[in-house]
């Protein structure tokens, strides 16, 4: 009896991109085109307090973990 290697099966596909609150995509489009935080959330009417907890949520969300990851996300998305 020979023992044979076998090479677990994977699929190719990856899963698909967590749903965004319409919101955090809102701030996403905006740090994506360049906008700072505080831009950012006087264009949306917030605080910038609430822009940081809204890309933190982003950034678990999609399981990245700086803005150049965020931005390169946002363009594949469409945003």
């Amino acid at each position: 009896m020979t023992p044979t290697l076998t090479t677990p099966h994977t699929t190719a596909t990856t899963a698909p991109a967590p749903e965004l609150a319409p919101r955090e995509q809102e701030a996403l489009r905006h740090i994506a085109a360049g906008h700072t935080y505080l831009q950012t959330a006087r264009h949306m009417g917030l605080s910038k307090h609430t822009v940081d907890a809204y890309l933190r949520r982003i950034r678990a969300k999609l399981n990245v973990n700086n803005t150049a990851e965020m931005t390169r996300i946002a363009i594949a998305l469409g945003l």
